[in-house]
């Protein structure tokens, strides 16, 4: 309790005379993650982790509270107090995953002699993934005597593949079953097969034959998250089509050796599920009108009973994910666009909210928080979207504010009630500007045709969805129409550049961020290939193909760099082989041979993100300091 005390006075202190939101303060919140509910079900154990900018790192506490609330105590070996995922149902071993070196990759792997060299030698693609180059070593999944973790039994033994999927498979990709045996996500291919597939499968490792087998080899998309129901059924979730990272993902159960789609009927896409402790029911989470709420739905077996989704929760807020349960309770993790993580109860039988943990109260209680605001415009094609608007502390509609239309990235991920430790709206409004995020084509949570739209469609129809969006709000009367930007990331960093040749005189400034500005080199450069396949509608040189040439001409923003007249800050990480640096390079080029003002912030330790808090600081003085000078 006392170090909490101290965190939390530590915060005030430092936010005590703060009026509005800063990026000082924002990287001095602490950010909480909830760890699980202890063995005797009282309490939850969870993790905050506070930055230091003057140290350029992170440190992390471990806490305890009460699952009805109450005081939070600090905990050293707060392992033994959760129960153990990775322990086998005898109790003998532990599940566990190490790197292994499979492949000869450096040339001191093909010629002992030369160990000097530096050289590294590919065959294939995905020689290098996100921010990482491939050395030849893989994520192998084994097990252990619980007794002798040092003794490894490695059940992928050889094979070039991984589990957990890298880049960012974690403890949710394998999992034990009712019986002793090890089920485990992987996607079994290797090099430009691996970077041109989407095709995860869940194999299963029996202990006893020591032999593998695959549970879906007929499914050609992801089959991820594999869990257990309480009566033993194989739960998963799954995605249909090869190639679509972006499918619809259901939730699969195998009863009795049939495999039944819970959410079939049901126009949505799921991101996690759990089962309810009887069995008939699964919650799960997913995005829904510009949030991400808590859903549930009844298994019904091999019964003629209907399948029925039902939303339980519905708010200006995000429900980010499923601690576990407490009596008829259920514990989850909760964020809006002005608060950050803090752990919740909701009472399913009342309806009811009880805030858990409070480590960012006393920050947020000094602060003027920013007014969010849900808007419906009308689409050129006459459809409803819905666009958030968030307002500046103390928001004067006597006044004129500049105003920034915010471009979410994905292309195909949900601008909900987010709260980012970059692109944060509440810093931004606290600076005084208004922010208009519209919820274009491709956001997942508003049907499975809206969120399937974009793609091979980059410059089509979102692009007006954008225009209609800050047209629309740019009528009110406290928008100063000649003080407009456009800022985004990733796709949102695509749709700032293509934004910049067709907004006619609308913007006065731009910033991107890891955007996507020549989609032929970007096809040539990417690690995931099966991304621009489809998204793109498949590779540059096929002329025959007339959604991959609508792309590479009408779509590519390089081909309206001649329309360009606005300035333009690019943020570029070196490490970033999904969207790579060359990316950045040639739009910063583009706009200094053009004569438009532009600067270049290149992180050469980033990846697709900013991660490090003194690169986290730049980014948002520099962010800033732009819009200062241009807007």
């Amino acid at each position: 309790m006392k170090k909490l005390l101290i965190l939390t006075l530590s915060i005030m202190g430092l936010s005590a005379s703060a009026q509005h939101m800063t990026p000082e303060l924002l990287w001095k919140l602490g950010r909480v993650s909830a760890l699980g509910i202890t063995k005797d079900g009282k309490n939850i154990v969870y993790k905050v982790t506070v930055p230091s900018v003057e140290e350029n790192k992170f440190d992390s506490k471990f806490y305890s509270i009460p699952v009805n609330g109450g005081n939070a105590t600090e905990v050293e070996d707060y392992k033994n107090l959760l129960k153990d995922r990775n322990l086998s149902p005898d109790g003998k071993y532990l599940l566990s995953s190490q790197e292994i070196k499979i492949e000869k990759v450096n040339g001191g792997d093909y010629y002992p002699e030369l160990d000097k060299s530096t050289v590294q030698i590919y065959n294939g693609l995905d020689y290098r993934h996100w921010d990482t180059w491939n050395e030849g070593k893989h994520n192998h999944v084994g097990y252990s005597p619980v007794n002798d973790t040092d003794n490894f039994t490695d059940i992928m033994k050889d094979e070039p593949y991984d589990s957990p999927q890298k880049p960012f498979g974690g403890e949710e990709d394998y999992t034990w079953t009712p019986e002793g045996n090890i089920v485990y996500v992987s996607k079994k291919k290797a090099g430009t097969a691996y970077a041109t597939s989407t095709n995860t499968d869940l194999y299963e490792y029996n202990l006893s034959s020591k032999t593998t087998k695959n549970l879906t080899p007929n499914n050609p998309g992801y089959d991820t998250q594999p869990a257990f129901s309480p009566q033993g059924d194989l739960t998963w979730l799954q995605m249909k089509r090869d190639g679509y990272e972006a499918d619809k993902n259901d939730i699969i159960v195998r009863h009795k050796g049939i495999d039944i789609n819970l959410t079939a009927g049901w126009d949505g896409t799921v991101d996690s599920f759990i089962w309810s402790e009887d069995g008939k029911k699964v919650y799960f989470l997913a995005p829904i009108d510009g949030t991400k709420q808590l859903f549930e739905v009844n298994f019904p077996g091999l019964t003629k009973i209907a399948v029925r989704v039902t939303q339980l929760t519905d708010g200006y807020w995000d429900v980010n994910s499923v601690v576990g349960f407490s009596g008829k309770n259920i514990i989850v993790m909760r964020s809006d666009m002005n608060h950050a993580n803090e752990i919740y109860s909701y009472d399913l039988k009342k309806k009811d909210w009880n805030q858990l943990s409070h480590v960012n109260d006393a920050a947020y209680a000094t602060i003027k928080l920013s007014k969010t605001e849900k808007r419906y415009v009308t689409t050129t094609d006459g459809k409803k979207m819905l666009v958030w608007v968030i307002l500046p502390p103390d928001f004067d509609a006597s006044k004129k504010y500049p105003t920034l239309l915010y471009c979410q990235g994905g292309p195909q991920s949900a601008l909900s009630q987010f709260y980012s430790f970059r692109w944060n709206f509440q810093v931004m409004a606290a600076q005084g500007y208004i922010i208009v995020a519209p919820n274009r084509r491709g956001m997942p949570g508003h049907g499975v045709e809206w969120n399937e739209a974009i793609s091979k469609d980059w410059g089509g129809q979102v692009m007006n969805d954008y225009l209609s969006a800050i047209d629309d709000v740019a009528k009110e009367p406290y928008v100063d129409k000649t003080r407009l930007g456009a800022v985004g990331a990733s796709y949102g960093g695509y749709s700032v550049f293509y934004l910049a040749g067709i907004h006619n005189k609308r913007f006065k400034t731009f910033i991107a961020h890891d955007g996507v500005f020549n989609l032929q080199s970007m096809y040539g450069t990417t690690e995931e290939v099966f991304f621009t396949n489809w998204d793109s509608g498949g590779p540059y040189w096929e002329k025959d193909n007339a959604a991959a040439q609508k792309t590479y001409t009408q779509f590519n923003p390089i081909n309206n760099v001649d329309k360009w007249d606005t300035p333009i800050l690019i943020f570029q990480g070196d490490k970033d082989f999904r969207v790579p640096i060359g990316q950045g390079q040639e739009a910063f080029q583009a706009a200094q041979l053009r004569g438009i003002k532009s600067r270049f912030v290149m992180f050469p330790d980033e990846n697709h993100w900013v991660l490090k808090p003194q690169n986290g600081m730049v980014w948002q003085r520099e962010f800033f300091k732009w819009l200062k000078e241009t807007l």
